[in-house]
């Protein structure tokens, strides 16, 4: 016997709660009812959310950059011992085959009544139907071999994109719109306003303006159209998303626009070595030193043994020795690397330069770009 769950977190239990006027015919009784239950706040009986937690009782959505984990349990339903347990976990996506096994060694023996136990995780990153393909072979007493397979499928719909636009004039704009206009394969969503009862409030306020150097962030939601939701999910190579709409006027009353060209979503390979970033300030002070926190990870086959080099840029400058032995590091292994640097240019900056080098095979690996950070100048700060 075969039992997949997805591994969620638990959420706050809702009820529906029921009142009326103590001159009306049921009296207190819904009260006296809201208060004897045991999954309602005491106090604040009338709130729909209780005290107690629950599990999620279906499987749910799942997006476009989450870690999907599971659990899978193999149960011995019969009287007799079998032998050589091996449970295999596969996921099929729209362009690729992923084997998600913790461990590929068989389990020896198997009691009556007893189980194999084993957790998985993926990083979803394609769009599209996904398969779990659990396979379970096994020996019984006589010697027979056997083998069953069961499928499980879900399906990841939802990309999410979020446009950084900065203000490089010295003179304040009015944003009078910002919208996306997808692709043939997408529909859109604007996560900009919060509504209220009667419209739409904008998250940046009723005056919507936008002072020099000052940057926003607009979110929009993505959903691949039910007529190329298969096609959307093979992400190798270049996706197209769609194109953002800017429209502004200046203090005098000027109109401008700009219209992007389309714009272009990644494949997320990380090729032999990945760099990501695990901490960083939002604001920093102009030429004063910060700090960042980044995570090397091999992502090959191989052991690699790391060299990391930080090189200068116009306006990002690197502290520390460059060039110094970060030492080797196993298949799938991270490390945490603490870097200090500071930046001699104001605004929107892009922290850039660091280059990895593996000695074993004299290859070497650049990024650029590794992440943005907001660069102000404490004195004006001050003045103003």
């Amino acid at each position: 016997n075969d039992v997949l769950m997805r591994l969620t977190k638990p959420t706050l239990f809702t009820n529906m709660p029921v009142t009326c006027e103590d001159r009306d015919l049921p009296g207190d009784l819904f009260s006296r009812l809201m208060k004897e239950d045991p999954s309602t706040i005491k106090g604040a009986e009338a709130l729909m959310l209780g005290e107690m937690l629950t599990l999620p009782q279906n499987f749910g959505n799942i997006f476009l950059g989450e870690t999907f984990s599971s659990y899978i349990s193999v149960h011995n339903d019969s009287s007799q011992v079998v032998k050589d347990i091996l449970v295999k976990a596969d996921l099929q996506t729209s362009s690729q085959r992923l084997n998600l096994s913790a461990s590929n060694n068989a389990v020896t023996e198997l009691k009556p009544e007893s189980c194999v136990d084993d957790v998985i995780h993926h990083e979803v990153k394609e769009i599209g139907t996904h398969i779990l393909v659990c396979a379970v072979s096994y020996t019984t007493q006589a010697g027979e071999k056997l083998y069953f397979r069961k499928f499980f499928k879900f399906q990841t719909d939802e990309v999410f994109l979020e446009a950084q636009i900065q203000n490089i004039t010295t003179s304040s704009m009015f944003m009078e719109k910002v919208s996306l206009e997808p692709s043939m394969m997408y529909s859109v969503a604007e996560l900009n306003t919060v509504e209220t009862e009667d419209e739409g409030t904008s998250t940046f306020g009723k005056m919507s303006y936008l002072q020099p150097m000052d940057t926003r962030q607009y979110l929009y939601c993505l959903k691949p159209k039910p007529e190329f939701a298969e096609k959307a999910g093979i992400i190798k190579g270049v996706t197209v998303i769609g194109k953002l709409d800017i429209v502004w006027k200046t203090n005098l009353g000027e109109r401008g626009r700009l219209q992007t060209s389309q714009l272009q979503r990644m494949a997320p390979g990380y090729g032999d070595v990945r760099l990501s970033l695990e901490m960083i300030p939002d604001t920093v002070n102009l030429e004063e030193p910060f700090d960042i926190t980044c995570k090397i990870t091999n992502c090959s086959e191989r052991t690699m043994d790391l060299v990391l080099e930080m090189c200068n840029t116009c306006s990002i400058h690197w502290c520390g020795v460059s060039g110094r032995q970060l030492g080797k590091v196993s298949p799938s292994a991270s490390l945490a690397l603490p870097l200090k640097l500071l930046s001699s240019v104001q605004g929107l900056q892009s922290i850039s330069g660091l280059r990895l080098t593996d000695t074993f095979l004299k290859r070497t690996y650049e990024y650029d770009d590794v992440a943005q950070v907001c660069v102000v100048c404490p004195y004006m700060s001050r003045e103003s």
